[in-house]
């Protein structure tokens, strides 16, 4: 089957269906159309206050492929943030190598405390979807596999009790999407860590003929999108004028936007996650790299100002940003966004590594 590479806006790109080498081939899967549900969906967001610190609760969850334990309330599903830094994570190396006089007030903040309780400590973006479907079992879908993965696994994957993973989605092909790939077969069941399964990784066919020269154990296999059983909608987005990342519309019960990497969001894009296009989002999540300036041609990533125009556009009924580089002091900004969101009507917040939504997918 003949894949398209994405490299302009147009025509939209088209996905690949990688598998990892050290399993045996999987069952193709097909697109499968979008329910249309009459319940209301259920979003619990556990965001914690300025004043509060980084803290979240942890509850137990099911084990893959065992039944949840019935409870009306939060929603079995969940999405877990595993990182909400930019491609070089906080703290910043360069500010305790070479520290400025004052040194940077973020990344030394970043230091005072354990990363598992800092808000400010920040790995690569990268969020895991747990996915409950209907007959109570657990899909984890894990978006990107950056340089800083190993370290959120321990943590998070520990911390959250996730056993494992069963399929992986990559936005684009830059390091801090990709370089952890090496290191996935830690978060795989030990059932397929021989010949007998494949853990399927969605890309598009430019991402695999880049990541395929890194990790030649990945191969084409073909180009639908139900990853674990939740279908995916692929977003293109610009990430600088000459690059085309993409962003994922998933949940049949909540719908969700996930855009991590973008500097500009292409009309059609933003006509499919927006109210005033094909409906409301539940929840927006989107990229916001730096605090000041509102950005250049050359830019390669959303400012905050450009972030919250974005969010006014497309009117989600909760926002939360993630990607945020070492301006951003986690309860300072939450406290000008807590304001902004007054004004506005539209909840938003900045997101942190280790963050919890429980949520109706």
């Amino acid at each position: 089957m003949q894949i398209e590479a994405v490299g302009k806006p147009l025509p939209a790109p088209r996905l690949a269906l990688a598998e990892w080498q050290h399993q045996a081939p999987i069952n193709k899967v097909t697109n499968q159309g979008k329910k249309k549900e009459d319940e209301r969906a259920r979003i619990s967001l556990e965001v914690p206050s300025p004043a509060m610190g980084p803290a979240d609760p942890a509850p137990t969850r099911p084990t893959g492929g065992t039944a949840a334990a019935p409870s009306p309330s939060p929603p079995s599903s969940s999405l877990i943030f595993l990182g909400t830094g930019c491609s070089g994570a906080l703290p910043d190396a360069r500010c305790l190598i070479q520290p400025s006089t004052p040194p940077c007030a973020v990344c030394s903040t970043a230091l005072s405390l354990p990363p598992a309780r800092n808000p400010n400590y920040r790995c690569n973006t990268s969020l895991l979807i747990d996915c409950c479907n209907n007959n109570g079992t657990h899909k984890y879908i894990l978006v990107d596999v950056g340089k800083t993965f190993r370290e959120q696994a321990l943590r998070w994957f520990v911390h959250h009790k996730v056993p494992s993973i069963d399929s992986i989605i990559l936005t684009h092909e830059h390091a801090d999407a990709v370089l952890g790939l090496d290191d996935v077969w830690v978060a795989l069941p030990s059932s397929q860590r021989n010949d007998s399964n494949r853990v399927p990784i969605f890309l598009t066919q430019f991402t695999l003929n880049s990541v395929a020269a890194r990790f030649p154990n990945l191969g084409d296999v073909d180009k639908p999108f139900v990853a674990s059983e939740l279908e995916f909608l692929p977003l293109p987005v610009m990430h600088g004028e000459d690059y085309v990342c993409l962003g994922f519309l998933f949940g049949r019960k909540a719908r969700v936007a996930y855009l991590s990497d973008v500097s500009r969001i292409l009309p059609r894009t933003e006509h499919a996650i927006s109210k005033s296009g094909a409906g409301q989002l539940d929840l927006l999540i989107l990229e916001t790299n730096r605090l000041h300036g509102a950005g250049d041609a050359h830019s390669c990533h959303l400012t905050l100002s450009q972030s919250l125009d974005a969010v006014k556009r497309i009117c989600p009924k909760k926002a939360l940003l993630i990607g945020m580089n070492h301006e951003f002091e986690h309860h300072r900004e939450n406290q000008i966004l807590a304001e902004w969101s007054c004004r506005e009507g539209i909840p938003v917040q900045l997101a942190h590594d280790g963050l919890r939504i429980f949520i109706d997918l």
